[in-house]
């Protein structure tokens, strides 16, 4: 069994600036135009029954308005007539009004636990699309961008279950056939749930293919199903169809094939109540591990290796204990004995003395870890000067203490299992795993449509964008651009509700539920000459924000950024807000 690499960010120092100043506001006019919308926006509203976070991350928040990769400045939304409508830009000041390219057979308003309509352009001549209701269909399009060749005809059209939306999608061409794969989300019922919300996230890896030497329609080839309890913030396949990449708060795990949830969840349910595998415990020197061993187990039946980064437990031909552990070991001075009553002792010395390991194998839930009286009182000698033998005994001393209803979202701290995963499509097991932290998780976009979308993560106070590259297994993901101070701009925006970006990094933009969008330049050089009077230095470069409010008081149901325009979509207008001229 191979085990996930624990892998990391690396950082490109060259592209962070730590001289940088902030932004300055600018007044200068946007030029921005309005198209009144022929028919509403297909908007669904959650029901009673979708009362979660997930389902408010899913659903809620969903954005209506879809930009094509394939085709610069080319958006397109869904309207309550089934129509699917389009805007290409060519001149700002000679906008057509959006046009049908595509119309639903099916009824959307006959369905009533539909979801929002969703549509994924999976490559220039190819897109997928769900109607909301659980059909898939999947659309030949021709060339999007040449009027006369385009045209949308459905190739493959099934009912896949209840009601999900699309995520991702990829078109994969080999010598004999074609293949498209695309990720579909779905929140379910969970009936016999003991604790938690009572769902769970289901994501469907669904490949549908056709061979060429066939006169076979398009035909559904392979299902993979993950279940998690968070909804994905990210996640994408590999352009060659090779893997999955997730970026979750909790982790996602595929349930095998035919395996009934039901039984799964009673299995996990199962190894909850089960004793710990192996009992645990440390000093600052070194960790002991105690195994209770089968009672006609003897010497030759137990095989342990040390690594400098990973051990491997086999009893009696059955791997035991195999895993990245939480940090370095001294594999050669690390050792295993059998005590009188029948257990394994094993004895790892650490590399870095004084660590304190919260776990022993990354990821492993089977073991218990021990506290002696000592490290207890060591432990709570630490937080002594941080609690009270009373509740708020002197509110109005110097010092108050911290107010929980002050804190703002930058001060917030992330759940520590926050953290990207690569999962193999063929194993279907997970090969990378990048610890994320802290790191809070921004918004995504497609730089090249050919590569995956990249993710931006707040580092600090600034945003990193990264481009996952699937081919470099030693530097999976590269650092390709910083938004300078954004992750602690943004924290302070409370009703922002979408994030995104120019593909080419010239600007960053949000918006907030009503009106109002922010948007912030990459450092630009000046035409006037500036100093910086505190330190006596010209300044060469300036970042300026703009700030842009809408003529409407119907809600943003939509935000989309190219490297000239930014699209928004409310229920009955589409505006956009020329940014950048210089292209």
């Amino acid at each position: 069994m191979e085990v996930a690499a624990n892998c990391s960010l690396r950082v490109k120092r060259p592209l962070l600036d730590p001289r940088f100043e902030g932004y300055k506001l600018s007044l200068e006019p946007l030029p921005s135009y309005q198209l009144e919308l022929d028919a509403a926006v297909a908007e669904v509203k959650l029901r009673d029954d979708q009362y979660t976070l997930e389902h408010m991350h899913a659903f809620g928040m969903y954005n209506y308005l879809h930009c094509d990769p394939w085709y610069q400045d080319s958006v397109y939304y869904i309207d309550n007539l089934g129509r699917i409508m389009n805007l290409t830009v060519m001149l700002d000041t000679a906008l057509g009004k959006p046009r049908e390219v595509f119309r639903l057979p099916t009824d959307l308003t006959a369905c009533d636990n539909r979801l929002c309509a969703s549509i994924h352009f999976t490559s220039s001549t190819w897109v997928t699309l769900s109607d909301g209701t659980g059909r898939l269909y999947l659309i030949g399009t021709g060339e999007r961008g040449n009027s006369a060749a385009e045209k949308w005809e459905i190739v493959f059209n099934e009912e896949l279950g209840n009601p999900f939306i699309i995520i991702h999608s990829i078109s994969l061409l080999k010598a004999e056939e074609h293949s498209i794969a695309t990720l579909l989300l779905r929140i379910e019922k969970e009936e016999l749930a003991m604790k938690g919300s009572g769902f769970y996230v289901s994501l469907e890896w669904v490949t549908i293919s056709k061979k060429y030497e066939d006169n076979k329609k398009y035909e559904m080839a392979k299902c993979n199903i993950l279940r998690g309890k968070s909804v994905p913030h990210y996640a994408a396949i590999e352009p060659d169809g090779n893997g999955l990449m997730i970026v979750s708060y909790k982790s996602f795990t595929f349930v095998q094939a035919g395996q009934d949830l039901e039984e799964s969840k009673d299995e996990n349910m199962s190894e909850e109540i089960k004793e710990p595998l192996y009992y645990w415990q440390q000093t600052e020197d070194d960790l002991t591990v105690t195994i209770q061993l089968p009672e006609d187990c003897t010497k030759e039946d137990i095989q342990v290796q040390f690594l400098p980064d990973s051990v491997n437990i086999v009893l009696k031909g059955q791997r035991f204990l195999e895993g990245n552990l939480f940090s370095s070991i001294d594999h050669e001075s690390s050792t295993w004995i059998i005590k009188e009553n029948n257990s394994l002792e094993i004895s790892l010395m650490k590399k870095n003395e004084g660590m304190t390991w919260p776990e022993l194998v990354v990821g492993d839930k089977q073991g218990e870890c021990i506290r002696d009286s000592a490290q207890g009182a060591a432990i709570a000698e630490r937080l002594m000067p941080l609690t009270s033998d009373e509740l708020n005994p002197n509110p109005d001393k110097d010092k108050p203490p911290c107010n929980a209803q002050e804190l703002e979202e930058c001060d917030i701290f992330f759940e520590e299992n926050f953290s990207l995963c690569r999962f193999d499509g063929s194993t279907l097991k997970t090969t990378h795993v990048v610890n994320l932290g802290s790191n809070q998780y921004l918004f995504s976009v497609i730089v090249d449509p050919k590569e995956m979308p990249c993710f931006c993560l707040r580092h600090d106070v600034d945003a990193l964008l990264w481009q996952p590259h699937s081919s470099k297994q030693n530097d999976m993901w590269e650092h390709i651009a910083t938004f300078n101070a954004l992750g602690y701009v943004q924290a302070s925006k409370r009703d922002k509700k979408f994030f995104a970006c120019a593909p080419d990094y010239s600007y960053a933009a949000l918006c907030e539920c009503l009106r109002r969008v922010f948007i912030y330049r990459q450092p630009a050089p000046m035409s006037t000459v500036l100093y910086n009077r505190k330190e006596g230095r010209q300044v060469g470069q300036v970042a300026k924000q703009q700030v842009a409010s809408l003529e409407t008081n119907d809600p943003i149901l939509g935000f989309q950024a190219t490297n000239e325009r930014l699209f928004v979509l409310t229920t009955k207008n589409l505006f956009l807000i020329k940014v950048n001229t210089e292209n």
